[in-house]
């Protein structure tokens, strides 16, 4: 099992608080001779009518000294969570996860708005203090 980010539990209680029930910690995307591990998976019924709305979070810290390296990182692995999960499990949309701090403090920023908004990155912004859900972008 690989090593959970930091903010790990405080993002999976943010999603229980918010409503969500946490079907696998980790999940696994599979296609083909392919496996990979995102950090959490849950579901939540949004009404009668529209039934279960499922998501995939993969969790970043991005605590290292270069979170410019890290976004890359982080590019890099959701789109290929996102192109096999596109294809094993299509009913689930995928959210990277980070902390209200480290969204404030990088996120907004000129030259990493402009990525996020070019590959068009679906957040999950977490206030770690309260473990509460702070913000969903896309």
């Amino acid at each position: 099992m690989s090593k959970r980010d930091k903010i790990h539990d405080a993002v999976k209680t943010a999603l229980v608080k918010d409503g969500w029930t946490i079907t696998a910690d980790p999940f696994e995307i599979s296609y083909k001779k392919v496996t990979l591990r995102a950090d959490l998976a849950a579901d939540r019924i949004i009404a009668a009518e529209r039934g279960v709305e499922k998501i995939v979070v993969e969790i970043k810290s991005f605590l290292s000294p270069s979170p410019i390296h890290e976004l890359q990182t982080a590019l890099g692995q959701f789109e290929l969570y996102s192109t096999y999960l596109q294809l094993s499990n299509p009913e689930r949309k995928l959210y990277l996860a980070v902390s209200a701090d480290i969204w404030n403090r990088f996120f907004l920023r000129e030259e990493v708005v402009l990525v996020v908004e070019k590959y068009q990155l679906p957040f999950l912004i977490v206030n770690i203090q309260t473990e509460e859900v702070a913000q969903w972008t896309r």
